[in-house]
């Protein structure tokens, strides 16, 4: 979930929101967003959608031997060898 939180700030601060904008915007809590933001405790699926939904972005679920699966786990890995 950390890594769905973090795309989902770097969305929000990409349309230059406040975090009590955002959650106003997508109808949940400031505490829930920043929960979900930093990766801590649990959110509903619903929550999780609306929060998705409301800042334009999309949760995609593909089978994990799928051709664009292995794409993104190298590419994720070439990502993390660069920061080092």
């Amino acid at each position: 979930m950390v890594d769905v939180g973090l795309q989902v700030r770097a969305q929000r601060m990409s349309q230059s929101l406040r975090i009590d904008d955002a959650a106003a915007l997508t109808g949940v809590s400031v505490d829930l967003l920043s929960r979900l933001e930093n990766g801590q405790g649990s959110v509903r699926t619903d929550k999780l959608m609306g929060v998705l939904d409301g800042l334009g972005l999309a949760l995609v679920l593909l089978p994990k031997d799928h051709p664009q699966m292995q794409m993104l786990r190298e590419a994720s890995a070439g990502h993390r060898q660069d920061s080092k």
